[in-house]
């Protein structure tokens, strides 16, 4: 960042974390506020957010996609003052309201000495996800993968942000390069693929039904998986009330071994039970089926 950007920086962080410094009862009545603006005046994606709805629960009436689109926008002003909150929010007060299982799954799994890949959704709160690292102890390393923001400001916020943990934060683009260099080196990990997102254009290799639709989904958390000889998890998230959350580490055992990649296959499946029972909080705004199999915007 130019010196500009970094004073700009420092004084964002400053103002965020004063507001941070309310309570989370306080936050939510500015969060309750900031849905009605997103999504009656604002109209942040509606078109998008309602069109993914219906094409994905295409038995569901107009007003129960209206219901759910309502219980989305809530959901997702609950996450940007949970993510604000990160600012300043101590151990314990996270550690009360995030209820972590199958730690002892993972280092199970670790004790092979082989690395462990976690496949988890947009769904829930993933910015609080990484308190889920204080729950095992083995592989020593923890890492997320992460798509660096267009705003240099706001990447070095998101960074700051995602790094109190001390997980290792590596960029998308050297993710491949740099966990291969840690592998041959003799270290242990266990890395974080949020895995539900479009592939781009230019990547639309690998398709399957999800959500009652013609999906790309991208493989490259298994690609690496097999290179490394690693176990593979899925990190089941559920929003059990407002600010409270059961993250679960669930073994991925595909049912079906004779397709292309099982175990990515198996986690989308996985994924998709988790949102057909609670619809509302998965990420609606992002186009996800933009694409068609020939490259097409087709939404």
């Amino acid at each position: 960042m130019t010196r500009l950007q970094k004073i700009g920086f420092e004084i964002l962080v400053h103002l965020l974390t004063l507001v941070a410094h309310l309570p989370l009862s306080v936050l939510y009545v500015l969060s309750d506020f900031l849905a009605f603006v997103v999504a009656h005046i604002v109209r942040y994606r509606r078109r998008v957010v309602f069109g993914n709805i219906s094409r994905a629960f295409p038995d569901k009436s107009p007003e129960e996609v209206r219901r759910i689109a309502k219980a989305y926008y809530r959901h997702l002003c609950d996450l940007i003052v949970e993510g604000l909150k990160l600012l300043h929010i101590s151990d314990a007060e996270l550690a009360a309201r995030i209820n972590v299982c199958g730690g002892e799954e993972v280092e199970a799994a670790a004790a092979s000495g082989r690395p462990v890949i976690i496949f988890l959704g947009h769904y829930g709160n993933w910015e609080w996800v990484q308190q889920v690292t204080l729950h095992y102890s083995s592989p020593p390393i923890s890492a997320e993968i992460y798509r660096p923001m267009h705003s240099l400001v706001f990447d070095e916020l998101m960074k700051r942000v995602r790094s109190r943990w001390n997980t290792l934060l590596i960029p998308q683009q050297q993710a491949i390069r740099k966990l291969m260099r840690m592998y041959s080196d003799g270290e242990q990990f266990l890395v974080g693929f949020i895995a539900d997102q479009r592939p781009n254009s230019s990547h639309l290799y690998n398709w399957t039904t999800f959500l009652n639709q013609d999906t790309a989904f991208a493989v490259g958390g298994e690609e690496l998986g097999r290179h490394l000889g690693a176990h593979y998890f899925y990190l089941q998230v559920e929003k059990t009330a407002r600010g409270h959350y059961r993250m679960t580490f669930c073994p991925l055992r595909p049912i079906k071994m004779d397709v292309p990649y099982p175990y990515t296959a198996e986690y989308l499946r996985r994924l998709e039970q988790t949102i057909n029972h609670a619809p509302e909080f998965w990420l609606w705004s992002h186009n996800r089926w933009k694409y068609n199999r020939e490259g097409k915007t087709i939404h």
